[in-house]
């Protein structure tokens, strides 16, 4: 019973993932994130702090807010709306050990790479591999977007103002 609980939960997840997919693309989604960057950007703008909070703060607010363009379909929006703060601290590699023995998955190599894939898309390091590029594939559609929005921006604020 919760076997099926479990794979009717998968399914449509699955489903959810497959009717956002395109979404990204059209005008509509576009303007969405575009509006809800710039508001997120304008309360960043208000707030005093010093200029690497500032920075970190801009990047969070660009984050939230392809999360809430997504409307929480996906895991990876989910995973970011769900962390109250996201944390970016930097992370202190441990000495490699000599005599450990580097282990790999069931298929060597492939597998490694899928876990680096996991541990970049938010929410995303415990999916089987197919679930894993569905959701990777869809953030980094989003990420396109947002990178197309930004820079849009960047070029209308740069333009010279008409005299």
């Amino acid at each position: 019973m919760a076997k099926d609980r479990k794979r009717r939960r998968e399914s449509e997840e699955e489903s959810e993932i497959r009717r956002s997919k395109p979404h990204w693309r059209t005008e509509r989604e576009q303007k969405l994130y575009s509006s809800k960057l710039l508001e997120a950007l304008r309360r960043v703008r208000g707030a005093e702090s010093p200029a690497t909070t500032r920075s970190r703060a801009v990047r969070e607010a660009a984050d939230r807010a392809l999360a809430v363009a997504a409307r929480g379909r996906t895991r990876w929006s989910r995973a970011i709306l769900s962390s109250r703060a996201i944390l970016l601290k930097a992370r202190t590699r441990r000495p490699s050990n000599p005599d450990r023995v580097k282990r790999t998955g069931p298929a060597g190599p492939v597998f490694q790479k899928a876990r680096v894939l996991g541990r970049l898309v938010p929410g995303c390091r415990s999916l089987s591999f197919s679930k894993l590029l569905e959701e990777a594939s869809d953030y980094i559609a989003a990420l396109e977007m947002q990178v197309r929005t930004m820079s849009a921006l960047t070029e209308m604020l740069a333009a010279p103002v008409p005299s």
